[in-house]
């Protein structure tokens, strides 16, 4: 299966890292999500990097029941290149945890981890502990942030792995 990566037009990528970038210069949410939404506009109908960056503008502008929606298609087509897909996943659970479907995200996000491995770990990782938060499953919560942290420690990442194993053993 292909990825649209391939298709974006040639500077669309750069767009819209710039436009990303300048989010917090915008000061009204509409009018940064109508420009995201003129940049999707400029690709495919039904395409899922389209819906994936309109998601993630209503998500970053505090609307993740809007959002939800465009996660859901964009993951649905199988069209999203590896990082957007890993973190269509992750923005998904998360918006679905603040709506008050934690189990939902718990379930996503633990697929994810057992789907595969990238830089994106700790973020599914983090995510997962506040998913667990939401279930009732706090030493779990606890377990999984010590695991994604223990190896950014200067010292004693082999005590806090062993702390962390302990707390579900």
């Amino acid at each position: 299966m292909t990825t649209e990566d391939e298709h974006l037009p040639q500077d669309w990528e750069r767009r819209s890292a710039a436009l990303w970038a300048a989010i917090d210069t915008y000061g009204d949410e509409a009018r940064f999500r109508a420009a995201v939404g003129e940049l999707a506009a400029e690709l495919p109908p039904g395409s899922a990097v389209a819906d994936f960056e309109r998601g993630c503008a209503y998500d970053s502008t505090g609307h993740p029941d809007r959002a939800v929606e465009h996660y859901r298609r964009a993951l649905a087509t199988g069209g999203l290149p590896g990082e957007r897909r890993r973190r269509a996943v992750i923005q998904l659970a998360s918006s679905l945890r603040n709506l008050g479907h934690p189990q939902e995200a718990v379930d996503l996000l633990t697929a994810e981890l057992a789907a595969g491995s990238d830089h994106l770990d700790d973020a599914v990782r983090a995510t997962l502990a506040l998913a667990l938060t939401g279930v009732g499953r706090e030493r779990e919560a606890v377990s999984v942030a010590l695991t994604a942290l223990a190896p950014h420690l200067p010292r004693y990442q082999r005590s806090m792995a062993a702390y962390a194993r302990l707390l579900v053993e």
